[in-house]
């Protein structure tokens, strides 16, 4: 039997704000989380792509999850925390720390990237995890990033793994293997969109939510999106829809998360637009493009979707 794990909704995946020396700048991270879950997020996610993880220290992976674990617990939401890496018995440490606190309801692991182990590593990886972890794992299905593509089949097998609550599906496409997974997926796994651009046709096809570093910014349009989506209200969800793919497109217009950084920082929500090297500051122009999207509109695009 799966854990009660109930990912369904928005989840956004935090900015770790830093000062322009780059040092962690947590009480701008704790208003970053609180903010979104008062704004209408089901729940966070810490440690993803979209915080920089990558260049964090152990120290400041640890004060990430104390922080929006104690946001979460004051809003009641869910937690979930990145694990990359591509070696099995690192990951198999991490997750069992995170377990250990109580406080991470579901550990977000891409494919093994780099490495690239195939489909049947791949499950073997996930097998291993969601065996020895402690933790219920939402698997992230991200070929651009991990060079692993997975099929429809892997992606059910996983889902049949007691521990594998969900996927973060994020392989740039809607086609025929997305609509295959979303009319095949079994109970208790949920699929979540992570292509920001395109989670509106997703929800529309069936996704449970989705997992979006485009709701750092406008959190409670995308939630509104989300739930107009479950509510069936085609029109106005597809209006909304329209207008957050064009904010999503301009806040990956460089890579990310370099445009929402830039436009936090003009909105005064965080101290700095800083980011850690290898990722350079986004440009001013491609800032004051999203930032305009960010506030166009805002409340006319809300009162279109309550008609």
């Amino acid at each position: 039997m799966k854990p009660e794990a109930n990912l369904t909704g928005l989840f956004v995946p935090l900015v770790t704000p830093f000062t322009d020396d780059l040092h962690l700048a947590p009480d701008a991270l704790a208003c970053l989380a609180n903010e979104a879950l008062s704004a209408g997020a089901r729940g966070l996610v810490a440690l993803g792509t979209t915080a920089e993880a990558a260049t964090l220290t152990t120290e400041e992976k640890r004060a990430v999850v104390r922080i929006c674990s104690a946001a979460c617990r004051a809003h009641g939401a869910p937690l979930i925390v990145g694990v990359g890496t591509n070696d099995t018995a690192a990951a198999l440490m991490t997750l069992r720390e995170l377990a250990q606190s109580g406080d991470v309801t579901a550990a977000l692991v891409p494919a093994p990237p780099y490495t690239r182990p195939g489909e049947a590593g791949t499950l073997a990886h996930f097998t291993a995890l969601a065996e020895r972890g402690g933790l219920p794992l939402v698997v992230y299905d991200i070929p651009y990033r991990t060079g692993q593509p997975l099929s429809t089949s892997t992606l059910n097998a996983l889902g049949h793994l007691p521990e594998v609550v969900g996927v973060k599906y994020a392989t740039g496409a809607i086609d025929a293997a997305a609509m295959e997974l979303l009319g095949s997926s079994e109970p208790g796994f949920a699929v979540l969109g992570g292509d920001d651009a395109v989670i509106s046709p997703l929800l529309a096809a069936g996704a449970h939510g989705g997992i979006l570093a485009s709701a750092n910014v406008r959190t409670a349009d995308f939630a509104e999106l989300i739930s107009l989506w479950q509510r069936d209200a085609a029109e106005p969800a597809r209006r909304l829809g329209a207008a957050l793919a064009r904010l999503s497109a301009a806040l990956f217009a460089e890579p990310n998360p370099t445009v929402i950084k830039g436009v936090l920082h003009a909105q005064g929500r965080i101290p700095s637009p800083a980011v850690r090297l290898p990722l350079l500051a986004a440009s001013a122009d491609s800032v004051r493009r999203a930032a305009d999207l960010a506030t166009a509109r805002t409340h006319q695009t809300h009162q279109e979707a309550a008609a």
